[in-house]
């Protein structure tokens, strides 16, 4: 059996906004974009899932079923970095010796910031 491909998509409302906020958070680029949906990926060379943005009406009302985990060696520098990105710290956690923080992009989706 050959392994799936997967792309990840995420529910926005201002897509141009959001668009500018991860591809900035991951290093992605934007690579089209078709009425409500924008693509980014990795830059040529580098590996990683798509992730396609796509404009929603309805707000974000509960907790992500899927988030997105960024994995750093200095987690409080990144965190710090996507705070400056315009995301929001939420609770920082230490268990099962690692680290993250918990925080949510400009719309509110959660994601983590990871120990790598």
């Amino acid at each position: 059996m050959v392994a799936a491909t997967i792309e990840l998509v995420l529910d926005v409302a201002d897509l141009d906004r959001m668009a500018a906020f991860w591809t900035a958070a991951l290093g992605y680029q934007a690579k089209g974009s078709i009425e409500q949906y924008k693509y980014l990926a990795p830059p040529a060379g580098e590996t990683g899932p798509p992730l396609i943005l796509q404009r929603v009406d309805e707000p974000k009302s509960v907790k992500n079923r899927l988030h997105i985990d960024i994995k750093g060696s200095d987690v409080e520098a990144e965190v710090s970095r996507l705070e400056q990105l315009g995301a929001v710290r939420v609770q920082r956690y230490e268990e099962v010796g690692t680290t993250w923080v918990l925080m949510a992009d400009p719309e509110g989706n959660e994601l983590c910031v990871c120990q790598a």
